[in-house]
């Protein structure tokens, strides 16, 4: 299982990205998708994810600006940040999991300037 991820850069505050993740199988051969994060000197922790049954989650500083999405056809996720923030800043994974196994992307880098 492959899961391709890319639309990261440098963008100002309040600035907008749309990351992309392509997998190699169809997304509902995963339990769940999501988006982690991980800051420079922190662990890796969880963005937003998305249910086989297309239900949402979302860490709580990242709601109201951060969508999850996802387009099946493609076998595509997507996470739209809105309002970017400097503290958004650092390496973007995205992961699949179904039961116990945990597949994982290669990560982007998002870069947000003060």
């Amino acid at each position: 299982v492959q899961l391709q991820a890319s639309g990261g850069g440098l963008v100002q505050a309040g600035g907008s990205l749309r990351l992309s993740c392509v997998t190699s199988r169809s997304i509902y051969s995963f339990d769940v998708m999501g988006w982690y994060r991980q800051a420079p000197g922190k662990q890796r922790e969880l963005v937003a994810d998305i249910n086989i049954d297309g239900s949402t989650n979302y860490k709580d500083s990242m709601k109201g600006r951060f969508t999850i999405s996802r387009d099946t056809a493609r076998n595509t996720v997507y996470l739209q940040m809105n309002s970017l923030k400097p503290e958004d800043t650092g390496v973007y994974y995205c992961n699949g999991r179904r039961y116990t196994d945990d597949f994982w992307g290669q990560g982007t880098q998002v870069t947000v300037s003060s």
